[in-house]
């Protein structure tokens, strides 16, 4: 039986654990913020860094619900998303607290669970191309990790977004394929004996002008050596490692731009824009993305999943029942 006053929740009790499903107090509303009636809650990598508690920008208060962004309704029923949660109200739960100006317009004929797995990854997709790379019409973009949640919009975000040639790159899967028919017009698969550099070059026809980059490690390094001039490598992320070897003609025999890019650095606005025309996209069939709806009662499972990082269906968290 539920308590007054309590919502159901993914509620973390110890850093490093995994959240349990449980109550958790109702959030309420103070100047400047708004209750969003939770539809939905994309599970990213990012909550799961949070959760440790070493995240750069501070731990979250014991306990507390996770979850960074979600689709919901505000009081008078307007439908949004919202990109950040007021601690200890995150977005795995029937109600969070949202910051007023986090909440953003989600295009009309998108599915609440579809909007809400194009948040913090598809978003971060969308404008690492649109906003940070400087891509241009025509050029060359290599997606490394593209049959991740970022990897897989990227590619077809970048077709979107007028590039000639997209290539995708990542471990052999059923799901690298499929993006040859979402955009790619070449794959690489990552792990095999063949020469890195020498394929990337192969499917790209030449250099490449903008890499997204998931991965780090060492395709980020066979990426920058097949890089055309003043080319841009956008690196997003980290799941191949933490470091590498670069040497520095590397850089400045191309004039290589090497970007860093956070979602969380565009300002408001850039964001807001491009999460509605993002989901605009979506609604016309432009953009796929492969979800896995998942009860909220369910969220242990669905966290050790991510641990995993599949690079599969997308995890959503679905508080109540359709």
């Amino acid at each position: 039986m539920r308590h007054s006053g309590a919502v159901r929740a993914a509620v973390l009790h110890d850093f490093g654990a995994t959240p349990v499903f449980g109550e958790f107090a109702e959030p309420s509303a103070a100047a400047g913020q708004v209750v969003v009636d939770v539809a939905a809650a994309g599970l990213h990598h990012l909550d799961l860094h949070k959760a440790t508690g070493t995240f750069y920008m501070g731990p979250p208060p014991l306990p507390s619900v996770v979850g960074t962004d979600g689709v919901g309704r505000l009081p008078d029923g307007m439908r949004v998303y919202f990109d950040t949660t007021i601690a200890p109200y995150g977005s795995m739960a029937e109600r969070a607290l949202v910051p007023e100006e986090a909440t953003f317009e989600v295009a009309e004929d998108v599915d609440d669970a579809v909007a809400a797995a194009l948040g913090n990854t598809g978003l971060g997709a969308w404008l690492a191309l649109a906003w940070r790379s400087g891509l241009q019409p025509g050029e060359t973009v290599l997606v490394l990790g593209a049959s991740g949640a970022v990897g897989s919009i990227a590619v077809q975000a970048a077709k979107l977004l007028g590039a000639g040639r997209v290539v995708a790159a990542a471990r052999p899967s059923a799901h690298l394929q499929a993006l040859l028919g979402r955009g790619a017009d070449a794959v690489v698969e990552l792990g095999g004996d063949e020469d890195l550099p020498d394929a990337l070059r192969e499917a790209a026809g030449g250099g490449v002008d903008v890499t997204i980059d998931t991965l780090w490690g060492e395709p980020a390094l066979a990426a920058m050596q097949v890089a055309a001039r003043r080319a841009r490598h956008v690196q997003v992320g980290q799941l191949a490692g933490v470091d590498i070897r670069l040497p520095a003609p590397t850089i400045r025999s191309v004039s290589l731009d090497v970007r860093g890019f956070s979602v969380a650095h565009p300002p408001v606005e850039v964001r807001r824009e491009g999460f509605l025309e993002l989901t605009r996209h979506a609604a016309r069939g432009e953009i796929e993305v492969d979800v896995e709806r998942v009860p909220l009662e369910d969220v242990a499972t669905a966290w050790e999943r991510q641990q995993q990082a599949s690079g599969a269906q997308k995890q959503v968290l679905v508080p109540r029942a359709a």
